[in-house]
């Protein structure tokens, strides 16, 4: 199989995801990051596209034939973090599919395409991320965390009834229960007070095993602060990472943020790792990987994106963090 582009850190593959999956390496990568295309949401134009299918159902088919091939190439102790978006339900019938999706000259979203229909009634949501999460949970997955991304900027929705969507979802999933996860790598910063409690606390933990030491009694240290031992500071990372959306100019709607990749991969991979998005894009992961000294291998169906990263997020001085932003 030849790369549509390839050097000693970035390899690109032009084609249907699965087609390309299938002809990777089993064990290939360490840690894959990805955000497929949402169901029914966008069309970007391309046949073979993936988000457009039948039903819901059918979407989850064709995800879980994705990630079968992630699964095989990824290393026993790698880890996948996949990031899914929600959508409702419709009646089908002809309108745009959702937001507008523009790179280049595609055409824009105000043509009438065919919008997937679902056998709930309109206005139910569809709960897509987690049909897909437990479609691949009971193909082996080992679902480990759902981390919400709290979207501190975020779409506004012409709705009375609900409340307004903020969030999206990324899964956690290993293919075996000890895998590689740098939880220092993504601490986050405790607040003031809860600092000088943890620092109090690690005094008194420290002095309570001295004690234990002399006198040869183990005692009871669980309630001796042994959650803020000396030298570890702040907290280990909670599931609900607050990061805005940033709008990439000339790329498609849906770009992810460069941060939320980077927790992703500074977590999931050491210095040197290939880092694997089959739904590359602009290529955001690759940008955030090739930063954090990861080596990249990315998969889209469109030409026209993967030039756009590779005069973009993938060129030399875009690896300066956000530097393509």
């Amino acid at each position: 199989m030849t790369p549509y582009y390839a050097d000693d850190t970035v390899t690109l593959h032009h084609g249907d995801s699965l087609t390309v999956l299938r002809a990777l390496p089993s064990g290939s990568v360490n840690c894959v990051v990805t955000s497929p295309p949402y169901y029914g949401l966008r069309d970007y134009g391309e046949p073979g596209q993936y988000g457009l299918e039948s039903s819901p159902a059918a979407y989850v088919d064709r995800m879980r034939e994705v990630f079968a091939e992630v699964r095989r190439v990824l290393a026993d102790d790698g880890t996948l973090w996949l990031n899914l978006g929600d959508s409702y339900s419709s009646t089908g019938g002809t309108s745009g599919v959702g937001p507008n999706a523009v790179v280049a000259q595609t055409r824009r979203q105000d043509v009438e395409r065919t919008r997937p229909s679902s056998p709930l009634p309109p206005k139910n949501l569809l709960g897509i991320p987690w049909r897909v999460a437990f479609a691949l949970q009971d193909d082996g997955w080992i679902l480990r965390s759902e981390i919400i991304w709290a979207k501190r900027n975020f779409m506004p929705e012409a709705v009375k009834d609900r409340p307004t969507r903020a969030h999206e979802h990324v899964f956690l999933m290993t293919k075996r229960p000890r895998y590689y996860f740098d939880a220092d790598a993504i601490r986050e910063e405790s607040d003031p007070e809860q600092e000088a409690h943890n620092r109090r606390y690690a005094k008194e933990y420290t002095a309570h095993t001295e004690r234990a030491s002399d006198t040869g009694q183990p005692g009871n240290v669980n309630n001796i602060g042994i959650h803020s031992r000396p030298g570890r500071g702040g907290r280990n990372s909670r599931d609900v990472w607050s990061i805005s959306a940033q709008p990439f100019p000339g790329a498609h709607f849906a770009v992810m943020p460069p941060e939320l990749a980077r927790r992703c991969i500074a977590a999931g991979s050491r210095t040197g790792d290939v880092v694997l998005d089959p739904f590359a894009g602009s290529c955001t992961t690759g940008m955030v990987a090739g930063q954090l000294g990861r080596r990249f291998v990315g998969i889209d169906l469109s030409a026209t994106y993967l030039d756009l990263a590779l005069r973009t997020r993938l060129a030399q001085g875009a690896l300066m963090f956000g530097g393509a932003a």
